[in-house]
């Protein structure tokens, strides 16, 4: 057998059913996990070049193939990863000595999906450079220097075992007991002023602790710095709304240019609206677009901002089927701390690439790719990118560039729980039952309650059987249906049978139980060769 040949049954290092908890360093993590899974389980056999003989190597197009096939299948990238997103990786690798080429070249980038040789390195798996020492040095002062001013979260020291996964159950709530004087001295005492600090303050804890529970992990110290969330930014992005949820600002010059809005809307409405009072042409559409996309793609900084990278990067890990309702509170939280300017951009953006996207008038903007790929393609680095260089920094933005098309109604909407917390809080400031803004949430907190996790396997069955369920009863649907003809009725059976047979013959077992159904008798079919016993005719006369 050859060298590797035990590998060839694809992605099976376990990488595609495990997710990188939430922790710093995330993407780091994530790269050092793709480039080990990668190693361990590409497979390498031996190859014919030139009128040479290369043992345990592989082509760019068969690594191509198997590492596309296992980010797809993987948690934390998924289906929307694109072929030509691989070869950049793939890219990555060679320039950061994961893979050479079969002389023992790396350092460049010159990859493409073709039938070039590679292999792997004999000195041991490069993984991704750490972050610069000065900037490491620089983060670790400034988290030690707030660390004694860091809110104690006292409610959530304790979380829920690995082996338990949060399950969001809105209609359920549980309340935090709190210390609160006697009533004697609640009489005795009155309004206390509170100063504008402390309503500050206030904001910036009780958003800390939702996002904590949400997350659900012991401490956000090593995700975000808390100094880091400014309080003005959450409460005028709170305040200062539309009536369809997006920001209003009162520096307009801090707002997109009237004519990148002009054509957002233009393309956001296409083709019903065009206020650019322009006679369109062929390719008028690709034109605007590429103007809207050269602004965002110009711009300075990531509308997530980098300093929230770490952050934005973790809630990714939460981006799965059973977790999604946790992944969008979590977010809509996240986004809420952005400066106003990149929140209203970030909304305005995922409004009109959600249009587009399912809009099936648009015409075609690219010759390879469809529209939704396109949005994603396009815009996911200036959504989030790191501002040192992450090699997985495309994979991680499409991801969640994705997930807020799907969902960016609810997550750009502001939360009414989090403005009714913050009230209470104050109000019990005022009155004297607590004396710091940190003492204790006065809201009940979204409840979560455990439920025990099941494996991938058991979720896809699950998948599975509701969906087969739920054509079970379609079937049951035409079957029951009075109103529907005969021979109509028939017909739909017909497409049923040639669809889903195992689901039809599962209902109908027999031609017996099939011929019930329009009351009539089984057809005894004849058969197709009679044979007749021949007359023998006596030879004598």
């Amino acid at each position: 057998m050859a060298p590797g040949a035990d590998r060839e049954l694809g992605p099976v290092g376990g990488m595609e059913k495990r997710g990188v908890p939430p922790g710093p360093y995330r993407a780091t993590k994530l790269w050092n996990e793709v480039t080990t899974s990668f190693r361990s389980g590409m497979p390498l056999r031996k190859h014919r070049q030139h009128f040479k003989k290369y043992g345990n190597c592989f082509t760019a197009g068969e690594a191509v193939d198997w590492l596309y096939n296992l980010l797809r299948n993987n948690n934390n990238f998924g289906p929307e990863v694109t072929r030509q997103q691989t070869i950049q990786l793939l890219r990555k690798f060679l320039k950061n000595h994961v893979i050479e080429d079969i002389k023992g070249r790396w350092g460049s980038e010159n990859l493409d999906d073709n039938n070039h040789l590679f292999r792997f390195p004999t000195s041991p798996l490069n993984s991704l450079p750490r972050r610069h020492p000065e900037l490491r040095k620089n983060c670790i002062e400034n988290l030690s220097k707030d660390k004694d001013n860091i809110f104690k979260l006292q409610n959530l020291s304790h979380r829920t075992p690995k082996k338990h996964v949060l399950h969001f159950c809105q209609e359920n709530t549980e309340k935090i007991k709190y210390e609160v004087i006697n009533e004697d001295q609640e009489n005795s005492v009155d309004n206390i002023e509170i100063s504008q600090e402390d309503v500050e303050e206030v904001w910036r804890y009780v958003i800390l602790i939702y996002l904590q529970t949400i997350l659900g992990v012991p401490s956000l110290e090593e995700v975000i710095n808390p100094r880091q969330i400014i309080p003005q930014y959450i409460m005028y992005n709170m305040a200062n709304t539309s009536k369809h949820g997006v920001v209003i600002l009162q520096d307009k010059s801090d707002d997109l240019p009237h004519w990148v809005l002009s054509a957002m809307r233009c393309l956001a409405n296409w083709p019903r609206s065009n206020d650019m009072n322009n006679p369109t042409y062929v390719g008028f559409e690709r034109d605007v677009f590429r103007t809207i996309a050269d602004y965002f793609l110009d711009l300075s900084d990531p509308l997530l901002t980098f300093e929230y990278y770490e952050l934005f990067v973790n809630v990714l890990g939460l981006l799965q089927p059973h977790l999604e309702r946790v992944a969008i509170d979590a977010l809509q939280l996240c986004c809420l701390l952005l400066p106003p300017p990149n929140r209203r951009k970030l909304q305005l953006l995922m409004r009109m690439i959600s249009r587009m996207s399912q809009n099936v008038d648009m015409p075609k903007l690219h010759d390879a790719m469809g529209t939704r790929s396109l949005m994603i393609h396009t815009f996911s680095r200036c959504v989030l990118c790191c501002a040192e260089e992450v090699d997985l920094d495309e994979l991680l933005a499409g991801r969640l560039v994705s997930f807020l098309m799907d969902h960016h109604q609810e997550i750009l909407q502001v939360p009414s729980y989090l403005q009714i917390a913050v009230e209470k809080h104050l109000d019990y400031l005022r009155k004297g039952h607590i004396k710091n803004p940190s003492d204790g949430l006065l809201a009940p907190l979204p409840t979560y309650s455990y439920c025990k996790q099941i494996s991938a396997q058991e979720f896809d069955e699950q998948k599975v059987s509701t969906s087969q369920a739920a054509i079970a009863e379609l079937l049951e649907n035409i079957i029951k249906n009075k109103s529907l003809p005969l021979k109509e009725k028939r017909k739909k059976l017909k497409q049923f049978q040639n669809e889903y047979p195992l689901i039809y013959q599962k209902r109908f077992p027999t031609v017996e139980s099939e011929a019930a159904l329009f009351g009539d008798k089984p057809k005894v079919k004849q058969p197709m060769l009679i044979l007749r016993k021949p007359k023998f005719r006596s030879l004598r006369y």
